[in-house]
Order: C-alpha cells, then sequence, then structure tokens
C-alpha cells in the first residue's frame, strides 16, 4: 500500500519475552521451537536471557540454548542482558547481539532492575564498552515508553531525551517498547515525532491494540518490529501485562498490505501451534487458530 515501507525486519522474541512468565521448558524443548521458527525464514532473534534463573526460572540454561542451536548461517542471535555480569556470561556463549532494557518509568525501572533510571544509563554503558571490544551491537529497549502503570503518560520528550542518552552512551540501535500495553496509534504518533522512526517498536497486546500500533508503525515508517510467536509474552514484574503482537498476525497482515519480511506465515502458524503444545495451553493469537485469510479448508 502507498506510504508503507517496501520491507520491514522482524526480531522473533517468543524464545525469550514469549516464555519468560511461563512454567520453564526444557532447553530441547526452547531449541526445538527456535529451530520451528528458523524453519520459518526468521533470521533475527532473541535465543535467551542471561538472568539470575532465581528471579526468571524460565530462563535458566541461557547458555546451553546458545550453544545447542550453534551459528546458523545468516541468522542473528540476541540474547537479553539486564547488567554487566550477563553481559559477560552472553559473550562468552557467542551471542551476536546483545539487548538491554532501561525504562522511561522511574517506578517500573526500579520494581524490574532494582535501579534508579541514572544508574541504568551508568549501567548500559559499561555493557556497550564490553561490546564493543568483543565487536557485538547493543539494542537499548526503552521499556514503558508509551506509558507506565506507575507514572501514567510520560512526555514524548523525556523517552526522547533518554534515547539520545543511551545512543551517546554507545547503544547501536534503540527500540521503544509498549511493556504493558498502554500504547495506541496517537501515542505512537506522538513518541515518534519526538525520537524520529529510526528505532524499533516491541509492542504487547495488554488492551487489544497491538496490531493497530504495528500498523501505526508501518505508517510512520518504522521498519524494525519486535513480534512473538504465538502472542505469547509478558513482563512477570508488570501485573497484567499480555503478551506481545503476535509474529503471524503481523506477517499475515504484512502480506496483505505487500510489505515483506521474509517470513513463512504458514511455518510460523505451525511453530505456534508447537509452543501451544509446550506451555500446555491455548496461545493468544488469532491466526495460530484460524490461519492466516487465504488458507483453504480441507476437503472432508
Amino acid at each position: 500500500m502507498k506510504g508503507l515501507p517496501d520491507r520491514i525486519t522482524i526480531r522473533e522474541v517468543g524464545a525469550r519475552d514469549g516464555l519468560q512468565a511461563e512454567a520453564p521448558l526444557t532447553v530441547d524443548q526452547r531449541v526445538d521451537l527456535i529451530d520451528a521458527l528458523l524453519v520459518a525464514g526468521v533470521t533475527h532473534l532473541e535465543v535467551a536471557a542471561f538472568v539470575s534463573p532465581k528471579a526468571v526460572p524460565a530462563m535458566a540454561g541461557a547458555a546451553d540454548v546458545v550453544g545447542a542451536i550453534g551459528a546458523p548461517e545468516g541468522v542473528v542471535r540476541a540474547a537479553l542482558v539486564p547488567n554487566v555480569r550477563g553481559a559477560e556470561m552472553a559473550l562468552a556463549a557467542g551471542v551476536d547481539e546483545l539487548t538491554v532494557t532501561i525504562s522511561a518509568s522511574a517506578g517500573y525501572n526500579q520494581r524490574n532492575v532494582h535501579m534508579s533510571i541514572d544508574e541504568s544509563v551508568d549501567e548500559v554503558t559499561a555493557i556497550c564498552r564490553l561490546a564493543h571490544d568483543a565487536g557485538v551491537p547493543v539494542d537499548a529497549v526503552v521499556s514503558c515508553a508509551f506509558g507506565s502503570p506507575y507514572e501514567g503518560d510520560i512526555a514524548p520528550a523525556t523517552v526522547a531525551a533518554l534515547v539520545e542518552r543511551l545512543l551517546a552512551a554507545g547503544a547501536s540501535a534503540i527500540t521503544l517498547a509498549d511493556t504493558t500495553g498502554m500504547a495506541t496509534p496517537r501515542r505512537i504518533a506522538d513518541v515518534l515525532a519526538s525520537t524520529g522512526t529510526d528505532v524499533g517498536l516491541h509492542l504487547h497486546d495488554t488492551r487489544g491494540t497491538g496490531l493497530v500500533n504495528f500498523y501505526a508503525g508501518l505508517q510512520a515508517g518504522v521498519v524494525r518490529f519486535d513480534t512473538s510467536v504465538g502472542g505469547l509474552g509478558g513482563s512477570p514484574f508488570a501485573a497484567g501485562a499480555a503478551g506481545n503482537v503476535a509474529t503471524e498476525e503481523a506477517v499475515a497482515l504484512c502480506d496483505d498490505l505487500g510489505v515483506s519480511t521474509g517470513l513463512g506465515v504458514e511455518a510460523l502458524v505451525d511453530a505456534a501451534l508447537l509452543l501451544e503444545t509446550m506451555v500446555g495451553h491455548a496461545v493468544p493469537s488469532r491466526v495460530a487458530h484460524a490461519g492466516p485469510r487465504t488458507r483453504r479448508a480441507k476437503a472432508e
């Protein structure tokens, strides 16, 4: 469609964000999920988080997951790290990208990583130095960029100022996250007007606006998005937070709009249904259950 990008990049976060609040899966199950995503054409994905297994039991064995999937050609394997120690472990495991989180909300930042925003900027700076020496890029994810459950709306200028601080700290890229699903198309437009569109968007569907916010990002010119197979996800540190925009839903929409993702929606549906058997409950993705709009009914 006119005015939309020809192509976007999707970073699949199901093996990390999608699983972090679930009952822990085995390393083999997590590797099987990643393998299914690779079959669907995924070339950029978060594979694990190097965090305390006491804090996030579902992410235990991160180095084992990285080791088991190896280094597929053309695939960027990202890992979330909360601090320098986590970054050291992730780099030792051989990941291709680090993601770090810092919140535009002081209240959420304290609950998530037990630091003030200034302390988190210092930690991000140290992580970026370490990663730079290893030749590994760092994507700084600004959580609660579109509103906080603790402070309410956050001024777009405040988000933009934090983005500038993170770039000055050495971040290679910035992603704006709607951590608790407070974004609307209006808020997406307002924040992007302050930050510019050279950012990624990480959207959650807590209030049913995830896919329309995704579309608003496309209209604004954003070309990098985080999505999660099956629509699983959500912060274990924010009550009521729901899952991410489902990868197969985003791809199905993009296919209809003529926006290339390089991903196969049918294989993504297969991965989502595999994940459903692993976690033992239905995934929220509508496309996973109904299929893409062009799927033909099977003959009786």
